[in-house]
Parts: structure tokens; C-alpha cells; sequence
């Protein structure tokens, strides 16, 4: 998945999302699956690369995918948390009875 000129990959195999800016890793989304959920635990952005939208383009292409795939989010990473806060559409993505746990707004 593209978002301006960020390309975001899932990497099941060492539990993160990466976004790739030419090719190269800008940043990364750390997760473990538990069942249908996918818990992010820590996001990171090159310093590189900060200030450019990769932290949201990452956000956005990781929790599309998990929305994709029919699973559900379980935001502890900080950075995820906030982003789904700003962005209330991604809000059913958190079960709704974890909702209140992550600071989010119940629909």
C-alpha cells in the first residue's frame, strides 16, 4: 500500500509494519497478534524521515491492512493511539468494550 510516496509492508515475519520511502525502512510499526487481534506495541520513525508524513502514512497503511484482513486493534503503543484518536474513523478497528481502556470515544 502507497500514501504519498511512502510504500507501507506488513513483515509478519519480524511482527511489523515498515514504511519504505525508496526503498529504504523510514519507519516501523511493532506488533504481536493475539487470536483476531493485532496489538501495536512501538512505532518509530527514522529521524531522517520525521516531519514528513511517514509516521501517518505507516498509521494509516497499517491499520488498513488489519481492517483488510478482518481483525481487530489493540492500540498500546502510544504513537498508534493517539493517531486513531485524531482520526475517530479508525476507532471501530478497537473492540468496542476496550475502547474506554485506550481513551477512545465510544460510537
Amino acid at each position: 500500500m502507497t500514501t504519498g510516496g511512502t510504500t507501507v509492508v506488513d513483515r509478519p515475519e519480524t511482527g511489523r509494519f515498515e514504511a519504505l520511502v525508496d526503498g529504504k525502512v523510514a519507519g516501523l510499526a511493532e506488533y504481536r497478534r493475539r487470536g483476531s487481534s493485532v496489538a501495536f506495541t512501538h512505532t518509530v520513525v527514522d529521524p531522517e524521515f520525521e516531519g514528513r508524513g511517514v509516521g501517518s502514512a505507516l498509521a494509516r497503511g497499517a491499520l488498513d491492512a488489519v481492517r483488510e484482513e478482518g481483525a481487530s486493534v489493540l492500540p498500546f503503543c502510544p504513537f498508534i493511539r493517539s493517531w486513531i484518536q485524531r482520526h475517530p474513523d479508525y476507532a471501530d478497528l478497537v473492540p468496542a468494550n476496550r475502547r474506554a481502556k485506550f481513551g477512545l470515544a465510544a460510537r
